[in-house]
């Protein structure tokens, strides 16, 4: 069996923010290969975090991201205690939502907030699209499902892939982030603001307006 260093230690802590001991045991079991160490710690961590996930949590932050001027984003991030909420990794995990839901855009936190209706009007135009294509009647219903799930992958915050990782879900971030922190952390509401979002962008007709000066001198 490989020895277990306390250099390996050390990275290993680093890596994942386990404890000294659990490090150790991970080592050991894993024949001091920090990967599988790693693995082995996240799998544990990430079972202890589903146990955390009903616990209240009533403190945290709000974080906002702006991007060029031009797209802005506060979102409301809760933990159990001030503790955790003033800790580092916490204020990163909240900047990287922030960014997240710039850049990706989603309609809603969990796939439960959707509205209903827009679900029913999206799967009704995929259905339409499918028969037009000459789909098959008896498999159309399959396919689109297919498609609706991945729609919703797209407009629901926890289902869209981590844009600093995108094989890694924001559920799957959030779970990591939960077991790392060791208490409940929820994000549980965001505003996105584009500039001139609604509005109708001004068309200019230069030709009417110099004519209309010249009538009206």
């Amino acid at each position: 069996m490989a020895e277990v260093t306390a250099a390996l230690v050390k990275e290993l802590r680093e890596r994942t923010g386990a404890g000294m001991l659990d490090c150790k045991k991970a080592l050991k079991e894993t024949d001091a290969d920090l990967d599988k160490a790693v693995e082995l710690l996240r799998k544990k961590g990430l079972a202890k975090a589903a146990k955390k996930a009903g616990r209240a949590t009533t403190e945290g932050r709000i974080a906002t991201y702006v991007h060029g001027g031009r797209i802005g984003v506060m979102v409301e991030v809760n933990c159990e205690t001030d503790f955790v909420a003033k800790t580092d990794d916490f204020a990163a995990f909240c900047n990287d939502i922030a960014m997240q839901i710039a850049a990706m855009n989603p309609d809603v936190v969990r796939r439960e907030e959707m509205d209903a209706a827009a679900i029913e009007k999206e799967r009704g135009i995929l259905r339409e699209r499918a028969l037009a294509e000459g789909k098959p009647e008896k498999i159309v219903d399959k396919i689109v499902e297919g498609q609706i799930e991945k729609w919703l992958s797209e407009r629901v915050l926890m289902e869209q892939g981590f844009i600093r990782e995108p094989k890694k879900t924001i559920g799957d971030l959030l779970k990591e982030v939960i077991a790392k922190l060791g208490e409940n952390v929820q994000i549980r509401r965001f505003e996105r603001f584009e500039l001139g979002e609604g509005l109708e962008k001004k068309q200019e007709n230069f030709l009417a307006e110099v004519a209309a000066q010249v009538h009206g001198a």
